[in-house]
């Protein structure tokens, strides 16, 4: 397998998003993807902007591709398994974005030791800034990581870690982006407390934002450390602090968190019981 011919099952914001990031960044040529679609003006969407092959028959993707990337709803996993499982053989790989789905479940409805990567990502791969983990299923190798790795890392950053470890992720980064909005709309709802435009609200507290995580990223320093910089003996970052611990600002967000990962577990137990909803 070259992993070379992708196609992905499913048309919607993330796959789009995917497919203009490996054409925008050179990871793929137009006539090495496939999409296929529901419905034909989408699939004429997809033809008009990137110039890429489509379908409105999923079976059609075994044909064309060698890594075939499942981007279908929860709900809507089981019914396209049916459709393609005849087709898909060991020589493809599969990669699945489904959340709550496991690897498991999609081997059961394939013939044969097909290698499957479970992925679970977050929406800015909009922006080419997603936080992406892959993990393997029972049949797949290193290789097989490894083409899934190269695939999504034009669209982001890339952690191969076991799939134990997904019900976590999605609670954490997966879920993550919601949380970041959350706080931003709480701060710029403060802004205009305070006699600020919300125009003017926005820009400060996304630009805020930007820097802050730039900070934690490039010097690699510990959260704490970087507070710490900020936060001066009686200043005005201590006393706003002390009112954010004093609210459970810190133990919300663990229990927060903690209930996500909970639901996430949840979902996948439906996904094995076949009751996904």
């Amino acid at each position: 397998m070259t992993g070379r011919k992708v196609a992905f099952l499913g048309g919607g914001n993330m796959g789009e998003a995917l497919v203009s990031g490996l054409i925008r960044s050179g990871g793929r040529t137009p006539d090495e993807i496939m999409v296929t679609c529901r419905r034909e003006e989408r699939a004429r969407e997809f033809e008009d902007r990137y110039g890429v092959a489509t379908s409105l028959h999923n079976p059609d993707a075994a044909a064309f591709a060698d890594v075939l990337v499942l981007m279908v709803k929860p709900q809507d996993m089981e019914s396209l398994l049916v459709q393609v499982a005849s087709d898909i053989t060991p020589q493809h790989l599969v990669v699945t974005f489904a959340a709550g789905i496991r690897a498991s479940f999609v081997e059961q409805h394939l013939t044969g030791a097909v290698p499957v990567v479970r992925v679970m990502s977050n929406v800015a791969v909009l922006v080419d800034e997603a936080m992406t983990v892959v993990s393997p299923g029972s049949h797949a190798e290193d290789k097989d990581l490894s083409v899934a790795e190269e695939l999504l890392g034009y669209v982001g950053r890339v952690l191969r870690l076991p799939e134990v470890h997904l019900d976590a992720i999605t609670a954490t980064s997966g879920s993550g982006p919601a949380y970041f909005f959350l706080l931003a709309e709480a701060m710029i709802e403060a802004c205009i407390l305070l006699g600020l435009s919300r125009d003017v609200a926005t820009e400060l507290i996304i630009q805020t934002m930007l820097g802050s995580a730039k900070m934690l990223r490039d010097t690699g320093k510990h959260p704490v450390e970087l507070r710490e910089m900020v936060t001066s003996p009686g200043g005005t970052t201590i006393a706003a602090i002390r009112h954010l611990e004093e609210a459970g600002v810190r133990a919300a967000f663990l229990n927060a968190i903690d209930a996500a990962r909970h639901r996430s577990a949840e979902l996948a137990r439906g996904g094995e019981n076949e009751d996904v909803i």
